[in-house]
């Protein structure tokens, strides 16, 4: 179940600091197994409950790099939208996301440099009231000047 504001592009010329747009997802066996396929981790501590029940997370988690994925979707279809280009990401795990979690991913602009076309945000993903992943992300942001 995805719970998306509206999409769509906000050009560099609209952008400012403190922007922010998210998306709620609830993280299903499904998208693990999905997730495992593309990627090819199948890393027995997404996929197998008795495996994951012994590991230090005491029961099976979701791939980080999925909910990294939702970052990338708020960029992608939000904040800015379409025509971004993804330049890099930093990307932090603070807690586990498990099957059936709520994630709340978070973008917000932190910077903008308009002689480049550059913006650095914020970014952030929650379950309930726990940080889950944080980090920052730098964009090539569109513009209306070269549509």
């Amino acid at each position: 179940m995805l719970d998306n504001q509206p999409r769509g592009t906000i050009c560099i010329e609209d952008l400012e600091v403190g922007m922010s747009r998210s998306l709620r997802k609830v993280v299903t066996d499904r998208d693990i197994e999905m997730f495992a396929e593309v990627s090819t981790d199948r890393n027995p501590v997404h996929l197998d409950e008795d495996y994951a029940k012994e590991t230090m997370f005491h029961g099976r988690i979701a791939h980080g790099m999925l909910t990294a994925g939702l970052i990338s979707a708020v960029i992608g279809e939000q904040l800015p939208g379409h025509g971004t280009v993804y330049l890099g990401q930093n990307l932090k795990f603070m807690a586990p996301v498990r099957p059936g979690d709520m994630v709340l991913a978070e973008v917000t602009v932190a910077d903008i440099d308009h002689s480049r076309r550059r913006v650095s945000l914020d970014t952030r993903c929650y379950v309930d009231d726990t940080i889950v992943l944080k980090g920052d992300a730098m964009v090539l942001a569109p513009s209306r000047k070269f549509d």
